[in-house]
């Protein structure tokens, strides 16, 4: 079954769903992943088993010892749709995974640029075809291994950052 342009739109639905249930202090994320016009499985950014004693979300990092994409204590909203699908026994080949982030507000914000490349490789091994982001222009659904790539380029010393 092939998403439709509102399908995708009901689908960032439910990740904003989902990202108000975040408990990061830093940021407020959600993602689904759904096949075959299901959910099969959804999480929202937090420390590990949602325990907030656990948060290191003021801590400051060197950027140059710690990568941006884990300059957070918390799980990624990616993993924990990815676990909470697997755990379900959903098998993901073919699904499409659709991340939203939400401002200060709780209103879904424009997604940047792919930089995360442990969420890219997660979501290649375990076999999710679509990597969806809504940009300023719209929605773009990724093939994966594209998504991965430009996650990698985001952080080579000789890309400009755009």
């Amino acid at each position: 079954m092939e998403d439709s342009e509102r399908s995708h739109e009901e689908w960032f639905g439910e990740a904003v769903r989902v990202a108000h249930a975040a408990l990061c202090a830093r940021a407020r994320c959600g993602a689904v992943i759904v096949k075959d016009g299901m959910l099969i499985g959804e999480g929202y950014n937090a420390p590990p088993r949602d325990d907030v004693s656990a948060r290191r979300c003021g801590d400051v990092y060197d950027r140059s010892r710690k990568p941006k994409y884990d300059l957070t204590c918390c799980l990624h909203a990616e993993w924990r749709a990815i676990i909470d699908a697997l755990s379900k026994g959903n098998p993901l080949a073919g699904a499409t995974l659709y991340y939203v982030r939400l401002d200060q507000a709780g209103e879904r914000k424009p997604s940047s640029a792919p930089f995360c490349t442990v969420c890219s490789r997660l979501a290649l091994d375990v076999g999710i075809t679509t990597f969806a982001l809504w940009h300023e222009t719209g929605i773009v659904c990724y093939e994966t291994g594209d998504y991965n790539d430009r996650s990698y380029a985001y952080h080579r010393a000789d890309t400009p950052l755009a």
